[in-house]
This record gives C-alpha cells, sequence and structure tokens, in this order.
C-alpha cells in the first residue's frame, strides 16, 4: 500500500474508519457484513479453480496450498484469510483498520488457525513476497490505485498467483450496490462510491503498467433463483486472475 511516509499513501483515513466500526460483527453472516458472507463462497469457488488451474494441483485435494504462502491485503477481520489457512496456506492478512486486525486475531485463535496479521500501510510492513496474493473488493477503496497495485506486485513472488476483485462501474452497480443496497441495509450506508469503482478495462491497463497481465474477467451477479453466483456479466462485479509479466 506504499510506503507510508511517503506522499503516495494508499489508505484513506475515512474509510479505516468506517470498516473499523464494523469490525465487531464482521463474522456475523447477519449482521454489517452479510454481503460478505453471501459473497465468499463465490468468491472461493473462483478461488479454488485458479489455484488448481495456476499449479496444476489434484482438484480433489483438500490443502491445494501446503507448502506455499498467502498474502490477503484489506483482510477485515479475516473472512478470506481463514479458508486460505484451512487450504495449506501459510497465511499473512493485512488491513489498514487497527479494530478488524484485533477481531481477525480473536477469530483466528478461536478457530486454531495461526494466522499472521498486521494494519497499516502494506509497503511499510516488510513483508516480502508470496506466493499467493489476494486482495478482494478493496481497490475501489484505495486512495492512489497505481501506488496500490505496485505495492501488491511487488509481494508477488516469481510464478505466483494473484485474484482481484472489485466492483465495475456502470448504471446497473450504481443501482444495485449503492442505490439500492444501502437502501434495503445490505451493506452498511457509505461502504460504495461509484466514482471509485474500476472498470475491467481501467484495471487491466492499471494493472500493465504495475508490470503485470490480467486474466479473462468472471462476473459476479447476482438472480433471484441463483443469488450471487459467477456468470459472464460484468456489470455487477468481476473477479480476475493476474499474473506477473
Amino acid at each position: 500500500m506504499g510506503d507510508a511516509s511517503a506522499a503516495s499513501e494508499t489508505i484513506r483515513p475515512e474509510e479505516a474508519a468506517h470498516f473499523g466500526a464494523l469490525a465487531a460483527d464482521w463474522w456475523d453472516p447477519k449482521g454489517s457484513s452479510a454481503m460478505l458472507h453471501r459473497l465468499n463462497p463465490v468468491r472461493l469457488g473462483f478461488l479454488r479453480d485458479a489455484i488448481d488451474r495456476h499449479w496444476g494441483g489434484d482438484p480433489s485435494s483438500i490443502k491445494p496450498l501446503a507448502g506455499k504462502s498467502a498474502l490477503d491485503v484489506g483482510c477485515g477481520a479475516g473472512l478470506l484469510c481463514e479458508p486460505l489457512a484451512r487450504l495449506g496456506a501459510s497465511v499473512t492478512g493485512v488491513d489498514a483498520a487497527a479494530e478488524n486486525i484485533a477481531a481477525a486475531k480473536a477469530h483466528a485463535e478461536g478457530a486454531g488457525l495461526a494466522i499472521t496479521y498486521s494494519h497499516g500501510e502494506l509497503g511499510s510492513l516488510g513483508l516480502g513476497q508470496f506466493d499467493l496474493v489476494t486482495c478482494l473488493e478493496v481497490i475501489e477503496h484505495v486512495a492512489d490505485k497505481p501506488a496500490f497495485l505496485r505495492e501488491l506486485a511487488a509481494h508477488l513472488a516469481p510464478g505466483g498467483l494473484m485474484v482481484l476483485s472489485t466492483p465495475n462501474r456502470t448504471a446497473k452497480s450504481r443501482l444495485l450496490m449503492i442505490g439500492a443496497a444501502e437502501a434495503l441495509g445490505a451493506v452498511p450506508k457509505g461502504t460504495h462510491h461509484w466514482d471509485d469503482f474500476v472498470t475491467p478495462d481501467e484495471l487491466r491497463e492499471l494493472l500493465c503498467d504495475a508490470g503485470l497481465a490480467m486474466g479473462e474477467p468472471r462476473g459476479i451477479a447476482w438472480s433471484l433463483s441463483k443469488g450471487l453466483h459467477l456468470s459472464d456479466d460484468l456489470a455487477l462485479n468481476y473477479i480476475v486472475t493476474v499474473k506477473a509479466t
């Protein structure tokens, strides 16, 4: 997330405060993070497939990340870190909000999972490189997106895999993710700012500038019959694999 002493800090204090205030019930599937709980199985399905394809693993293996290191950036209270640990990875989670990290540590301890958690600017933490870097629903909250993506690239080990997801900037996402979702209480008010959403073409260009190549995006769509699901429709939200060029 850029050097904390540099002008290109990527953490927005107001964003960290917003999510930090939600830390206490992050793990409540009916609480303020209920939408993330519904989204997580969809993201994990994509991620598991990407892991197997990238490393040529056995799809039936219960620990496809055994012997590998994983970094989740913008980890919140650990909703993705814990499944990654159960898949066998040595996991590090980073978040802008100290409250989230405290909640993540407490939950991991209760679950008997050894996960390393830190809060602050990614570039100031000296964490090194990782086989897998994940950053899901985070880029839209970052102040300096080019600097942030350069930091992600710097933390990806040679031959490693990165997975990113973010809302698309479309009329549909404005209507559903901000208008309807906030009005209905599906996400807390002020969570999303539509102008900060990034289109797939914009993300591809930003990643290219950071020395990274983006795979073909998959949409995360919603319907009455299926709920949230992977789709060819990118209008609401999308998830992609990324590799070093």
